[in-house]
């Protein structure tokens, strides 16, 4: 590969050090590519999200990620418009709860260790396509890449640039972060709270972390029309927050998977040239609940598979990683978005279901866990539904 006077040229550049950059940074380095990863802000840096881990996070990370966990959860506090709680709790963690300057920064600092050059405080102003690689520049130079991984999050520049046919579906989220020092947790300790009336087609949470509560609003299928206006009522009806002055919130976009745009390779392509894009810059976001961490780690590290692949084996393609993610989780995702339209549509129902149908909870925590997939899940809470309305057709009959 060819390089320019002062541009200093790498195997990799990864854009923005979140947990989808800095796992694939961390693979790349580790296997002995030169990487460059380039991070307009500098960790540990405090950013104010839910920080939830679904618990299959531990069939990909090493089990010293734990170091930075905040709380474990074992089960869910689920409510309508704030009333008629429903707990149900199981034996086994279904998901972690993290601050996000320690995990990002404890990820940063992983790959860092292996090799990865990063330049912090360093924010990317263009991207372009070379014959021979990916040009980087930012306000300190210029840098030369065979391949370039856009992991800039949700308004990425990575993907302005580089994928111009590609469109995007973002959500409004509002979040806040109570500081309650050693006070008992709200709703208890190993619970997380979620509310599916609190928004018009989404949902409020709780969520437990070692000295705060991360509480926010996020609205899955059409936008939040006035965002503070539900934020703060979720607030008001939720008493269990009386004793606490609830922060301002900060709004994020939420890059969420669409069943409209999964059909259209052009609106979501995740390869384009050299360059991959993974994490939220990839719209790599549940649609049913938003969890977007698990997916971000995973696809750092299907992006890395693929280009080390390369490495390998001339004949092998980037576009590998696509079809990596289209088999892995877009499959996962359209099943999410049947289920998210069955709830978000009639939520008061599903909540009022919730006592009969409990077993298809805890199916649902077999597939935070790892243990089921969405497919599986969907098919076998289908089959308990159907079997639960023949028995009570029966019964109704008996009684005549």
């Amino acid at each position: 590969m060819s390089t320019l006077p002062d541009v200093k040229a790498y195997d990799a550049v990864v854009v923005g050090m979140g947990p989808a950059g800095a796992t694939a940074a961390y693979q790349l380095s580790r296997a002995g590519l030169s990487v460059l990863a380039i991070e307009k802000e500098t960790h540990p840096r405090y950013k104010v999200c839910g920080g939830g881990l679904s618990a299959r996070i531990d069939r990909i990370l090493e089990d010293d990620y734990k170091s930075v966990v905040e709380h474990t959860i074992y089960g869910i506090q689920f409510s309508y418009r704030g009333a008629d709680p429903l707990s149900l709790d199981c034996s086994s963690p279904i998901a972690y709860m993290v601050m996000r300057d320690r995990f990002d920064h404890f990820l940063v600092e992983k790959a860092r260790q292996v090799g990865t050059e990063v330049h912090e405080d360093e924010p990317v102003t263009s991207c372009r396509q070379l014959p021979d690689g990916i040009e980087v520049t930012t306000d300190r130079g210029r840098y030369l890449a065979k391949v370039l991984i856009g992991a800039d999050g949700a308004n990425s520049l990575v993907a302005q640039q580089l994928f111009p046919g590609r469109r995007s579906r973002r959500m409004a989220t509002l979040e806040s972060e109570i500081p309650i020092g050693p006070a008992p947790h709200y709703p208890g300790t190993g619970r997380a709270l979620i509310d599916i009336g609190a928004t018009p087609a989404g949902y409020a949470w709780i969520f437990p972390k070692q000295e705060r509560l991360s509480i926010g609003v996020g609205d899955l299928r059409g936008g939040l029309a006035s965002p503070k206006k539900i934020f703060d009522q979720f607030v008001r009806d939720e008493k269990g927050l009386a004793p606490w002055k609830v922060p301002q919130p900060v709004g994020h976009p939420l890059p969420l998977f669409s069943e409209h745009s999964g059909a259209n390779r052009e609106s979501v392509g995740l390869v384009s040239g050299r360059a991959l894009l993974v994490g939220d810059a990839g719209h790599l976001v549940d649609p049913l609940f938003g969890e977007g961490i698990y997916y971000a780690v995973r696809s750092g590290q299907l992006a890395a598979e693929s280009i080390l692949s390369q490495v390998k084996d001339e004949r092998r393609s980037l576009a590998d990683y696509e079809e990596a993610v289209r088999r892995e989780i877009y499959e996962e995702f359209r099943v999410a978005v049947r289920m998210a339209s069955i709830v978000y549509s009639y939520p008061r129902l599903c909540h009022r279901l919730l006592p009969r149908y409990q077993n298809i909870v805890m199916l649902y925590y077999d597939v935070l866990r790892g243990r089921e997939t969405y497919q599986t899940f969907y098919a076998r809470a289908k089959y308990v539904i159907k079997s639960s309305l023949k028995e009570l057709l029966l019964e109704a009959v008996a009684l005549r």
